[in-house]
């Protein structure tokens, strides 16, 4: 029996009633996991020493998940995909893994992602490229490529990720998943390997959007260990998924939605504004009022640079303790700083070191000014804008990218010289710390494509209703990857 494809709602059934274990769902999971791995990459680590866990009477007891491999696990190499961390086995476990061991749910892999969580594609990190369960010649994007793939597969119902700039987001809607990025501090980040403090987020990647809910109902509340973490309002995230949205108001951006009108609009761009537009009709007939509106055109040409440099910079001083003296495989030389050169250059890959060197030159003093604290005003210009909106509107809509996952051999380890806003926007998520929850919308040339929901700051409960009404009537929830199942 293939358990696994179903909702955790049903599994929970299923173990309450006897009609399957732990230790069968485990070793499920853990066969198609090995079953996979040659063709997909998913996991850095399968752990297949995973204990049965009793059931607590949790919905999440006893249900294997996947967790992505910057979370600090005890006892389990945790390597953020990067050679540096190569051979780091953590003493404790980041607080949500904590939680969700507490509540009996089973961990049986850490998923690869881009190194340290810097990429957009899934290809940088030091065990290989993750494929797209759909085509494995594709992308996955990132940079929680392997979580994505995981649940896209029926690996597992659901895997924990991190999102900096879209890296839950745009991954789940390449797969065909739902992607979820809480309001910042709603979940922990002690224990998550620090990409840029201001912009990480801790979140999930499920197959409906009740489950994201039930998930992040486990792991949320206030941790004394992140100072930045929220208090615990005891609002549940799964009962507000109610259905009833009648009156509710969206608003999407007039600008990207514009460009499938442009003379260089491809025959992609225009299936995915083709299905948006079905979306549209299908949220009004919900009773959800959805209009179009303008933003300054130089605010959203600045998200891009913006996310950019703010996060290069906070990478920069985040990973300065990647030495090679306290973490991973010591440099070669003659004294303290040429083995840590030699470590830096040979632990890091292109696209990193890149990173590192933009961070470093935008922090430095006399360039501060120009860079650094202009894209912190550009980014609260973006914040006060979305704020403004979201006094009138419960929530933006968009579609997550213009066409489904292009093929790896099109991407590049490079930076970017151009970066269209509906490739980007996402940023807005991160920049203001508000929820944002992608879910499938369509198939491209039969591939996935998502639509992503953004609203106010501590305002999930709302964001996720909004989701749940509407996946409900687009078709698409608990959907499998074409070339996913593995039983």
């Amino acid at each position: 029996m293939n358990y696994l494809t179903k909702s955790l709602t049903e599994l929970h059934e299923l173990l309450k009633s006897g009609k399957v274990t732990s230790r069968e769902l485990i070793t499920e999971a853990l066969t198609k996991a090995h079953a996979s791995q040659k063709e997909i990459n998913a996991f850095v680590t399968i752990i297949d020493d995973a204990k049965e866990q009793p059931l607590t009477g949790h919905i999440l007891s006893g249900i294997p998940y996947a967790v992505k491999d910057n979370l600090s696990t005890k006892d389990i190499l945790t390597t953020a995909s990067s050679n540096t961390l190569k051979d780091y086995v953590p003493f404790y476990d980041a607080t949500c893994v904590r939680k969700l061991k507490e509540l009996g749910a089973v961990n049986i892999g850490k998923t690869v992602m881009d190194e340290l969580g810097m990429g957009g594609n899934g290809t940088t990190g030091h065990t290989g490229i993750v494929h797209n369960p759909w085509d494995p010649k594709r992308l996955t994007a990132g940079s929680s490529a392997g979580s994505a793939a995981a649940v896209a597969m029926g690996i597992v119902p659901y895997a924990l990720g991190s999102d900096t700039g879209d890296s839950i987001r745009k991954p789940a809607a390449y797969c065909g998943i739902v992607g979820y990025k809480p309001t910042y501090g709603l979940v922990s980040r002690y224990g998550l390997f620090a990409f840029a403090s201001s912009l990480d987020h801790v979140g999930c990647l499920t197959r409906s959007v009740l489950d994201a809910a039930i998930v992040i109902d486990g792991i949320k509340g206030y941790d004394e260990e992140d100072m930045t973490s929220l208090p615990d309002d005891n609002i549940s995230l799964a009962k507000a998924c109610t259905g009833q949205v009648k009156n509710k108001k969206l608003f999407y951006i007039k600008e990207i939605i514009d460009l499938k009108d442009s003379p260089d609009a491809s025959d992609e761009l225009k299936a995915v504004m083709a299905e948006f537009e079905k979306t549209i009709k299908i949220c009004e007939k919900l009773g959800i009022m959805v209009e179009a509106k303008s933003i300054d055109q130089r605010l959203l040409d600045a998200l891009y640079p913006t996310y950019f440099c703010l996060s290069c910079a906070e990478a920069t001083s985040n990973d300065s303790n990647l030495t090679g003296i306290v973490f991973g495989p010591r440099g070669e030389g003659k004294n303290i700083y040429e083995v840590i050169k030699d470590h830096r250059t040979k632990g890091f890959s292109p696209l990193i070191k890149r990173r590192f060197v933009i961070g470093s030159y935008v922090l430095q003093k006399e360039n501060q000014e120009r860079y650094f604290l202009n894209a912190q005003r550009a980014r609260r210009l973006i914040v006060e804008a979305m704020n403004e909106l979201f006094k009138t509107y419960d929530g933006l809509i968009l579609p997550c990218s213009g066409g489904p996952a292009r093929y790896i051999e099109q991407s590049s380890n490079v930076l970017q010289k151009e970066n269209p806003i509906l490739e980007n926007h996402l940023f807005i998520g991160n920049a203001g710390g508000f929820p944002s929850i992608t879910i499938p919308n369509g198939l491209v040339n039969n591939l996935p494509i998502g639509i992503n929901i953004t609203g106010k700051a501590k305002d999930d409960a709302n964001v996720l209703n909004l989701a749940f009404a509407i996946e409900s009537k687009l078709g698409y929830k608990n959907q499998i990857a074409q070339r996913g199942d593995l039983s």
